[in-house]
């Protein structure tokens, strides 16, 4: 028996479901693809966008770098500025207060010296010229300088003693100390002097912690002749400038 060839077509049946898998897989597949591209252009979107703020970020931070050296400088120019008028004007306000002393102290040499040549001015005898006050350092001592005068012509020297008391404030009390609380023992009668034109004295003087001092009274008696005396503020005494000079030496026997 002879055998049959193969069929040249073979019927199948038609499947719409499987046809339309197919196409809906296919369509997935591109809708996928398309989603894929647009995030991998908005990542590279988003890097680039990323790249160019550092970038300008940078060179914003190196402005402000420069600007912030700038203003550093100009703060340190400005304080070393500053320091340099500080310094300058301390020197000149010592300076001045240096003048204003040196003023006083003429003055008072001007004073001085007027009285002692005398000039056309009335002649006048024995004085208290100056009273001055210098504080003795870790001490409740005072270093007393007194200058006497005398400006009429006399061919003897004058001759006598200077006592001093002090008043001020003791537990709320006004008080005057004499010149035995003050002065040495060895010059409980007074500071001796002697002299034709004019004389300083000097001695050391104590006062009590409780003491607040006032005003310091200050008698000369000469050997001949009435005492004379003079009333001087303590503040006064300290702030009046000590007068030194050679004559004053030369004057004294």
């Amino acid at each position: 028996m002879a055998s049959r060839p193969p069929p040249r077509y073979v019927v199948r049946p038609h499947d719409a479901a499987s046809q339309r898998r197919r196409m809906l897989w296919l369509g997935l597949a591109w809708l996928g693809s398309i989603v894929l591209v647009g995030l991998i252009v908005a990542l590279a979107v988003g890097a680039w966008k990323g790249v160019v703020p550092r970038i300008s970020d940078r060179r914003e931070l190196r402005t402000l770098t420069a600007e912030n050296e700038d203003l550093k400088q100009q703060v340190a120019n400005l304080q070393r500025s500053q320091q340099v008028t500080d310094v300058a004007t301390k020197a000149l306000r010592e300076t001045i207060s240096q003048r204003d002393e040196e003023i006083s102290g003429l003055r008072a040499d001007l004073s001085f010296y007027s009285r002692l040549v005398g000039g056309d001015a009335q002649r006048e005898g024995l004085k208290v010229q100056e009273v001055s006050l210098q504080p003795v350092s870790h001490s409740a001592a005072w270093t007393l300088t007194i200058s006497l005068t005398q400006n009429i012509k006399r061919d003897d020297d004058t001759s006598g003693t200077t006592s001093v008391s002090v008043e001020g404030l003791r537990n709320n009390k006004v008080v005057q100390l004499d010149w035995t609380a003050l002065g040495d023992a060895a010059e409980k009668d007074g500071i001796p002097f002697k002299f034709r034109y004019f004389q300083q004295l000097h001695t050391t003087i104590a006062l009590p912690s409780d003491f607040r001092p006032t005003r310091l009274h200050v008698t000369v008696q000469p050997e001949n002749g009435d005492a004379v005396s003079r009333v001087v503020a303590w503040s006064d005494a300290l702030s009046s400038p000590v007068i030194t000079s050679q004559g004053d030496t030369d004057a004294q026997p």
